[in-house]
């Protein structure tokens, strides 16, 4: 367990379809702690997963689950490592299309009515305005993790690029899988439900409002660009060696995930 002070806490300016969860920073290290369910969780296994796949270390960030004491309360919740490079920023592509074109780019994706065409003007611009190369593979393997495991927040605040003192942009490691695996059982997917029959209640934010046929546009625009070299068992011990969440809310995770494994059984090698 870690306790956290007044003066750790920290407001970011990126906010959450779900809410504002609490969030420190301590010795480089954040920490945020969970709000409507099980975001923690949900950031630790996904997180955890990522190995497996053609990313690199550096492409995404790594969550591990923590218990924070803060102001007599005791939260479950996750840290990280601070993965921004000294000197750089990061720039969500709402605010990035806001100083480029003076319109955020929620507003100018949904003045595109065809779904297909709203992903390809988020790559193209996104290429223009940052000089970035294949954003469009970028985006086909975040949206690919979404999809798999069902993270509903990735919205345009929620996608980013890191710019550094120069002013040059670099792609920013995958982040914040909070909102998947139907984590939210406060106020949509409540706990003593079956999980299996809350599945397809799910929708996405970034561009459309269906993750099949999310991932089905991103596919066919910029390819298969992640695969996962684990299997059941990994996922199973990635949740066995958990050690702060209780056995209902794992098993819960364990029947999605593996629910996931078998509509997606493509994206797995083993």
């Amino acid at each position: 367990m870690v306790e956290l002070f007044e003066q750790d806490q920290r407001t970011i300016g990126r906010h959450s379809s779900k809410g504002n969860q609490l969030k420190w920073e301590s010795h480089g290290i954040w920490y945020k702690g969970d709000y409507t369910g099980y975001e923690g969780l949900a950031e630790h296994v996904i997180s955890r997963l990522l190995p497996f796949t053609e990313l690199r270390p550096q492409e995404y960030v790594c969550y591990d689950t923590e218990e924070i004491r803060y102001k007599r309360q005791i939260y479950r919740g996750c840290k990280s490592p601070n993965f921004l490079p000294e000197g750089c920023s990061l720039i969500t592509l709402e605010r990035l299309f806001e100083n480029c074109c003076g319109m955020g780019l929620h507003k100018c994706l949904y003045r595109i009515p065809d779904h297909k065409e709203r992903l390809r003007f988020l790559v193209t611009q996104t290429e223009r305005y940052t000089g970035l190369r294949d954003f469009g593979v970028y985006m086909s393997r975040l949206l690919t993790i979404d999809t798999l495991f069902l993270n509903e927040d990735r919205h345009t605040h929620n996608i980013a690029v890191l710019r550094d003192p120069l002013g040059e942009y670099h792609y920013c490691p995958a982040f914040d899988h909070g909102a998947g695996l139907l984590a939210d059982t406060t106020m949509d997917y409540p706990l003593g439900e079956d999980p299996l029959e809350l599945l397809e209640e799910a929708q996405p934010k970034t561009f459309c409002e269906n993750f099949d046929e999310q991932l089905d546009i991103a596919e066919e625009l910029y390819g298969q660009n992640l695969h996962f070299s684990c299997g059941k068992g990994e996922m199973l011990e990635i949740l066995e060696e958990e050690p702060y969440y209780p056995e209902e809310i794992r098993q819960r995770v364990q029947e999605i995930l593996l629910a996931r494994y078998r509509k997606y059984r493509y994206l797995f090698e083993k």
